[in-house]
């Protein structure tokens, strides 16, 4: 751990040409195993530590990062970073705040530390043979499953001083069924910002192994998807990925700072249909992207982005705030200490409203619902977008029919946020890994059932 002169040595020497510093000391603990043809294939753990270093110059900004903690190294980086900046006339004060421990609300009753390896690998194997025997035609189960327990602490030149702990854990069951050519997966992997209690408090593994082997062999009897616009329904949970993809990223102020966002400029203005309220809520207890502080210091937030369709707000880490002259929105996250922190999405989500699954299914004569969402391509400037179905079904006259496959959605997120006719009750959210600027994050994506009422459906009839 850096002792308080080499801060203030740092601090010192960035604030010659800067006019903040700060100081983001990280380490982390991981481990994962992964089960396939019921073996132990692959286990791996390891410790990663380092310090990232960030200087701010008005709205310009300089990264660097090392695992070589020797004060020398850290002031010779900082004094690279710094150099980099324009030449002042007179240097920034800085200090160095009392340090403080975080109060998490995201209580861990079993460190993922303290579980021994054969636990785990019994958990592994649990989840095997529960989806072995659920059909004879699932022919192949693989199984993962990973912890990792990160201590950070944040020290910057306004005072900030502060520590906190994140523990994350996750199981994935990936299953293939086999019908003489016909080859079908189905997978379930949920994951929560809790310690190994996870999988005796919150998940029933027999329901998750149950999930992955339903989806594969459902699939196995599915028609071709039909190529048209139509209808959809699409369900709660990992749905939400859509927004999140295609709306979610266009109000990150990484993106609206440099009006390359087609939200930008438009707070107050109706961006979505009237029954669509979208929340950023880094708040919410042990939820996977929930956060005691982002990665600049800063409370987590519930922040409303949109509010019956009109657009409230943006999220904001410290320099976006600077460029867009506003408030940090606590929206600062970064991978680790290999990474500058930008704006991100901690638990995005569309509220929930009042339409049960009946009442959407009312008056479509012919549809398409999509009942688990896959993977997707998006243009964050645009919002042009296309996602896969991983299971989906007709709506013929009012009633949800066959099952079809290779189904794709394509359309713009913020057309498609005028198009949602009709939100349910059912809100639930599915756990992502965001990949951006600032690495890839824990991303909760959530959403109750939606009914969007035109959109391009992609298939191969």
């Amino acid at each position: 751990m850096l002792n308080r002169e080499i801060i203030e040595n740092i601090f010192k020497t960035a604030l010659v040409r800067g006019d903040f510093a700060e100081i983001f000391f990280e380490e982390k603990d991981t481990f994962s195993l992964t089960l396939s043809s019921q073996k132990i294939e692959k286990v791996l753990s390891g410790s990663d530590f380092g310090v990232g270093i960030r200087i701010l110059d008005g709205s310009n900004v300089v990264y660097g990062y090392t695992n070589n903690l020797d004060d020398e190294n850290l002031l010779l980086i900082t004094k690279k970073l710094a150099d980099s900046l324009e030449k002042k006339e007179t240097s920034a004060e800085g200090r160095v705040g009392e340090a403080k421990v975080e109060t998490t609300q995201h209580k861990i009753k079993r460190m993922p530390d303290t579980v021994p390896v054969g636990e785990k690998v019994a958990l592994l194997k649990k989840i095997d043979r529960v989806a072995r025997e659920y059909d004879e035609k699932i022919s192949q189960v693989e199984v993962s499953y990973f912890d990792t327990v990160q201590n950070i602490k944040i020290i910057n030149s306004e005072g900030l001083n502060t520590s906190d702990t994140r523990v994350h854990t996750r199981i994935s069951a990936k299953c293939i069924a086999k019908d003489g050519e016909n080859v079908q997966t189905g997978s379930s992997a949920p994951g929560g910002q809790k310690g190994f209690e996870f999988y005796s408090e919150d998940v029933d593994v027999t329901e998750v192994a149950k999930e992955a082997a339903r989806q594969a062999l459902t699939l196995l009897s599915a028609d071709d998807a039909p190529s048209k616009e139509m209808t959809v329904i699409m369900e709660n949970g990992f749905g939400g990925v859509i927004f999140h993809e295609a709306c979610g990223h266009g109000l990150e102020a990484t993106s609206v700072a440099k009006k390359l966002s087609v939200f930008t400029d438009k707070i107050g203005k109706k961006v979505a249909s009237s029954c669509v309220t979208a929340i950023d809520d880094g708040t919410i207890t042990n939820g996977w992207g929930s956060m005691n502080i982002d990665d600049e210091g800063n409370r987590g937030q519930k922040n409303i982005l949109i509010k019956d369709g009109i657009l409230q707000g943006y999220m904001i880490d410290r320099l976006g705030a600077r460029r867009m002259k506003g408030e940090s929105t606590g929206s600062g996250r970064r991978e680790s200490y290999k990474f500058a922190p930008t704006s991100r999405m901690t638990n995005t989500f569309i509220a929930p409203g009042t339409s049960t699954l009946e009442n959407m299914l009312k008056g479509v004569e012919f549809g398409l619902y999509a009942k688990s969402m896959g993977g997707g391509s998006v243009n964050p400037t645009t919002g042009d977008f296309n996602f896969a179905v991983l299971e989906g079904y007709l709506i013929e006259n009012g009633k949800i029919t066959t099952p079809v496959k290779g189904a794709t959605l394509i359309g713009n997120g913020p057309e498609i946020l005028q198009k949602i006719d009709m939100v349910g009750d059912n809100l639930s959210y599915a756990q992502g890994v965001c990949g951006a600027d600032s690495g890839n994050i824990p991303a909760d994506l959530g959403q109750p059932r939606i009914r969007v009422s035109s959109i391009t459906v992609g298939g191969r009839k």
